[in-house]
């Protein structure tokens, strides 16, 4: 059964993990500026257990889709704590970049994702930039490159290429031509495909697992 605003702001308080999850969840899809307090106070008290990584996951991404860019500078802190679950740090980029541009044109929040040197970080936020199917300036746009060039064949995260590639559907110039022609000629499918498509200026169809 599908949870309605109030029954999702209800679960952030259970005492089981995986309902405050569904909660947060639920939240998410329903992007709710009106919601943005009480996921806001949930990952607070959240962020405190290790253990919880997907539930902190989820309100991190519920706190992208209904906060504001005074949410930033909290969601900046902890980036850069030190976590041994980087998914976190995916939902951190992501959210970094919904709520921190002034503008679609606006680089910065992406930027300093990028030049944080913190696993995963950049990997969210250039899914934000895919997802949002933003157009960014040519240094912005080089940066983006230089992350996924660095870490192409990543041995822990092998498809570290694929958001790159989606993004840059909306791109143009010798740089991205080269690193699209490149991604499609990839053992990856999911990279190899999301780079055919990209070619022919086609951002396709195409989801994050979390």
């Amino acid at each position: 059964m599908t949870l309605t605003r109030d029954e999702a702001l209800g679960l952030l308080t259970d005492s089981l993990s995986a309902r405050r999850r569904r909660g947060a969840k639920r939240l998410r899809a329903l992007a709710d500026p009106t919601t943005a307090v009480e996921v806001r106070t949930a990952l607070e008290r959240e962020v405190l257990d290790k253990r919880t990584w997907e539930t902190q996951y989820q309100l991190v991404m519920a706190l992208g889709m209904a906060g504001n860019r005074a949410d930033v500078e909290q969601l900046k802190r902890l980036a850069l704590q030190p976590r041994s679950a980087t998914a976190v740090n995916c939902a951190l980029g992501d959210a970094i970049v919904r709520l921190g541009r002034e503008d679609d044109t606006d680089p910065e929040p992406l930027l300093w994702c990028l030049q944080q040197d913190v696993e995963l970080l950049a990997d969210g936020a250039v899914r934000a930039v895919a997802t949002l199917r933003l157009h960014l300036p040519d240094t912005a746009v080089n940066g983006v490159l230089d992350y996924a060039e660095a870490h192409f064949h990543d041995l822990n995260h092998k498809a570290l290429p694929y958001w790159p590639a989606v993004a840059a559907a909306g791109w143009s110039g010798p740089r991205v031509q080269a690193f699209l022609s490149r991604c499609a000629q990839d053992s990856r499918q999911i990279v190899s495909a999301a780079a055919k498509d990209a070619l022919e200026g086609r951002y396709g169809n195409y989801m994050s697992d979390l």
